[in-house]
């Protein structure tokens, strides 16, 4: 019976099957894939030869448009930033949650989970800055940054548990029978070497996060999008504006892509 049941688990663990990730960020340019490497040089330099064709010999209005910009992109950065970090400490006290042994906590955090996931992040923008303005006064930038970091807070916090879990379960009970508490061996056992594994997957939230954080115009956050918005309608270049700001998010996610293929290689090779 014992090697009917090896051999049935042998089995299982040939055929599990294909977990296929799907994220809404941009395509992450690694070395093996040599087609989307390619495509990610040639989509990086273009957008960026397009931009400089744009505004060396059509100075006007692309010139006066990329001028209008900076200020924009530094907003939706600033916006980003500090929702990934709100997101990220939600997200692993939801992991944590999701994986206690505790039914109240568990549950808690695996209705916030479901909940959040289930609710487009557009409308609780719109539920946090007006339905909750009526009753508590949230400014926008922080009406913004509360939404997104509770929204991807569920996310993220998928990705901490997933993390966790993909640490053997020898670990804990190798840091347990030293005596260490359960806290103590999450710590500075468990947590330590679940960033590795999870650091490639916040990089891509980072990524689609920062596209995400043009739903912010909405609220008059002046970021990127806000910005060339006020500009097409001051001046009636509305094709021309919204070419700028699509390449100038085009450029930024590419470059943040290829910042967490980097970020990966370093982390395989260590």
């Amino acid at each position: 019976m014992a090697e009917i049941k090896d051999i049935k688990k042998q089995v299982q663990e040939e055929h599990k099957p294909t977990v296929i990730a799907v994220t809404d960020s941009v395509a992450i340019p690694r070395k093996k894939d040599v087609g989307m490497f390619t495509a990610w040089r040639i989509s990086f330099v273009g957008a960026i030869g397009i931009v400089a064709y744009l505004v060396i010999f059509n100075r006007d209005p692309y010139w006066e448009i990329l001028k209008f910009l900076p200020d924009g992109i530094l907003v939706t950065f600033q916006v980003t930033i500090e929702s990934i970090i709100l997101a990220l400490i939600i997200g692993l006290f939801t992991g944590i949650g999701r994986i206690s042994k505790n039914r109240f906590i568990n549950g808690i955090a695996s209705i916030y989970v479901e909940v959040v996931r289930g609710i487009p992040l557009l409308v609780q923008l719109f539920y946090i800055y007006f339905a909750l303005g009526r009753i508590v006064n949230i400014p926008a930038t922080a009406s913004a940054v509360i939404a997104m970091a509770v929204c991807y807070g569920a996310y993220m916090g998928e990705i901490c548990r997933a993390g966790i879990e993909a640490i053997p379960k020898g670990q804990m009970e190798a840091a347990r029978s030293l005596g260490m508490t359960y806290r103590q061996a999450m710590i500075h056992v468990i947590l330590p070497q679940a960033v590795k594994t999870i650091l490639p997957p916040v990089g891509n939230e980072f990524v689609a996060l920062l596209k995400d954080s043009s739903l912010v115009s909405i609220l008059a956050v002046s970021d990127l999008l806000r910005r060339g918005r006020e500009f097409a309608s001051e001046s009636f270049t509305y094709f021309e504006t919204y070419t700028m700001v699509a390449l100038v998010y085009l450029i930024i996610t590419l470059f943040l892509s290829k910042l967490i293929s980097i970020m990966e290689e370093r982390i395989s090779v260590d």
